[in-house]
């Protein structure tokens, strides 16, 4: 197996560098095309290690787009978006994009409220397969608040250069934010088999006794990774369906699990906390009082 070493990009001049692109007008944020970028044969930039932000636009990709499970012809563009940390590939000779991509450092945002803000905007965190795609009238409202941004690219600085562009991103993240929200809402439909999905693993978890005894309680990364989703993509997912995150499924089948336990077996407190997964008992008497108002025994006692 490959362990190739992912080549840093640690600035926007780097970045610009690395796809063969001409110098930034700005050393903390940057706007290009697609149709611009140049595949570069240098063997150490084949993995890049992201330590910008990036979000872009990609139109009349070759082929169908995946997307989830299945795959889809969208004419009109979708957009993806990278955070500093990532690891993604160099752009292949074959490169037909078209589409364009703001990139920024995470020191534009110093001083702003949005540089405590961004960690909010999930979407950041999902995979290439949980791109946003845009009707053509969303296109063209993105596009207009990225022109603005690229417009002030090109003019003179002044004092308020920098207040401008960053209330025309914090402006873009927001119709993300909103465009990615409807994209839940109209294909609902579609998602409400994976509420089903869901259920389905983790009633096989918590009914697998040598699986909580040796994993413990099942996580949002373990179910992410059953369905090919992101977890933050997957909670985001399932509460536009049923207003209830992946965390949220998890805990109410872990309460479940321990009502039937505390009911029909004659195991102590902390023994049905550890047959569940949880390291110390502390905790599950905890969420149960939580979320029933109960304590384990005092539930036990209505019960029985």
């Amino acid at each position: 197996m490959s362990h190739e070493t992912p080549f840093p990009i640690n600035s926007i001049t780097e970045h610009r560098r690395v796809l063969s692109l001409p110098g930034a007008e700005h050393p903390l944020i940057d706007v290009f095309r697609m149709e611009d970028v140049k595949h570069n044969p240098d063997k150490r930039f084949h993995l890049l290690l992201l330590n910008v932000y990036c979000i872009s636009l990609k139109k009349n990709v070759q082929g169908k787009v995946k997307y989830g499970q299945g795959f889809y012809d969208y004419d009109e563009g979708f957009m993806s978006f990278f955070a500093p940390g990532q690891i993604v590939a160099s752009v292949p000779e074959d490169h037909k994009l078209e589409g364009w991509c703001v990139a920024f450092h995470p020191d534009l945002l110093t001083g702003y409220p949005l540089a405590r803000k961004i960690g909010t905007y999930n979407f950041f965190s999902y995979a290439i397969n949980e791109a946003l795609f845009l009707s053509e009238k969303e296109e063209t409202l993105i596009n207009n608040i990225v022109q603005n941004i690229e417009q002030e690219l090109h003019s003179s600085i002044d004092v308020l250069t920098h207040d401008v562009m960053i209330s025309h991103l914090e402006l873009l993240l927001h119709y993300c934010q909103r465009f990615y929200l409807r994209q839940f809402n109209t294909r609902k439909t579609a998602h409400h088999q994976l509420v089903a999905e869901v259920q389905n693993l983790l009633s096989s978890y918590f009914n697998n006794d040598d699986l909580l005894a040796t994993k413990g309680l099942p996580t949002v990364t373990y179910l992410a990774e059953q369905l090919n989703k992101s977890p933050k993509y997957l909670s985001d997912l399932l509460r536009s369906i049923s207003g209830r995150s992946a965390q949220q499924y998890i805990q109410d089948h872990t309460l479940e699990k321990a009502k039937v336990l505390l009911s029909s077996s004659n195991l102590t407190v902390a023994e049905i906390a550890y047959r569940l997964g949880f390291d110390f008992p502390q905790s599950f008497n905890k969420l149960f009082r939580r979320k029933t108002n109960y304590t384990p025994l005092q539930y036990r006692q209505s019960v029985n």
